[in-house]
């Protein structure tokens, strides 16, 4: 693992017996006393999570506003200071290059959030287009670390920490401030599907400010979770992940994430075209949601069967604690998304029944 790249929390995980794996190049934890444990504890408690591969830019200029508008299908003038927006910026072709998380500091200041796996590409993409609009893209991915508590109890948690007013701060909201004297960016956003904050602080900072939760959240049922929890909390949520849900290939149409394609936001956007077509068409191809009532793990890959053959794959799937039966996604033809669906374990016909999202209640402020 010494060719990996480490957050500032490597030694951190090790020493309270994180379970290292490789992802997407970073060396993180999967797991501390046990996936079904953590994912529970954030159901039920709080999950304190490790985030820092995440990469971080900042999009600054007297054009910043347009040119994100240009880049993102979200409509990013409806933004103010203080707010985050979600969205995908896609190709010409409709397929997603990410998605990402855009907070508005102040004028002509504005703050980005992609994913570990695509920093590298999200970089590269992002400057490319940038170039006739009066901004300045900088990587800033390097100078902060994240840490992420989540649960009903990470409010708090975190609000035993600092002396901002957190329930002034709504959900998809953010302000700054000290959190155990570390400045922050407090952002109420996630990736459970439950309440909590994201904490953008300096990389140097982490290990302090992550002791410091982990003692404030003790009395609270504060569990370390790793990078398994966070997959099975996200698919119990319904939340996309890049690479499974939305790829170069699969649209936030096809992927259910229609919400986010602003075609009327007065801004020929990047992939506006492609997407108006496939709007007027309809997908060919759209992601499903299932359970299945059955505790095996439908495996992503696994062809999915309609009535007449196979009609598609699976691109997500694991086993949901709080259901205790597996749960999934699946790429299949538009046509065959309400016939009977099944796929094939070691033999065993598992039938797919389809669920709109999220699996669970979520308690999101």
């Amino acid at each position: 693992m010494s060719q990996l790249k480490c957050t500032p929390l490597r030694d951190f995980h090790v020493a309270h017996g994180g379970r290292m794996v490789d992802f997407a190049g970073w060396e993180m934890p999967v797991q501390y006393r046990g996936i079904l444990e953590e994912h529970k504890a954030v159901r039920r408690t709080a999950g304190l999570f490790d985030v820092s591969h995440m990469g971080e830019v900042d999009v600054r200029g007297p054009e910043a506003a347009r040119f994100l508008n240009h880049l993102v299908t979200n409509d990013v003038g409806r933004l103010f200071p203080g707010h985050v927006l979600y969205s995908p910026m896609c190709y010409p072709t409709g397929g997603v290059v990410d998605d990402l998380l855009v907070y508005l500091r102040g004028p002509e200041d504005y703050f980005l959030c992609i994913n570990a796996g695509n920093i590298d590409k999200d970089l590269a993409w992002i400057q490319e287009q940038a170039a006739g609009f009066n901004v300045v893209v900088t990587d800033r991915s390097a100078d902060y670390a994240q840490l992420a508590v989540q649960g009903p109890n990470a409010p708090a948690i975190v609000q035993s920490l600092t002396d901002v007013r957190l329930d002034l701060v709504k959900y998809y909201h953010f302000c700054e401030g000290a959190v155990a004297g570390v400045p922050c960016l407090i952002s109420r956003t996630g990736y459970t599907g439950e309440d909590g904050f994201e904490l953008y602080h300096p990389a140097a900072e982490a290990p302090r400010l992550a002791e410091a939760l982990l003692a404030a959240g003790a009395p609270h049922g504060l569990e370390l979770a790793g990078l398994g929890a966070r997959d099975s909390l996200r698919l119990e949520a319904g939340y996309p992940l890049y690479g499974h849900e939305i790829t170069t290939d699969i649209s936030p149409l096809a992927a259910g994430l229609g919400w986010t394609v602003k075609l009327d936001k007065g801004v020929d956007f990047i992939g506006r075209a492609a997407l108006a077509a496939e709007k007027a068409a309809g997908s060919a191809k759209k992601i499903v949601f299932f359970k299945t009532g059955d505790r095996r793990i439908v495996r992503s890959g696994s062809p999915v069967l309609g009535p007449a053959g196979e009609v598609g794959r699976v691109v997500s799937g694991t086993f949901s604690p709080v259901l205790n039966e597996a749960i999934g996604s699946a790429l299949v033809e538009a046509k065959a998304a309400v016939e009977p669906l099944s796929v094939d374990i070691r033999g065993a016909k598992i039938a797919l029944h389809p669920v709109k999202p999220p699996f669970v209640p979520l308690k999101k402020s």
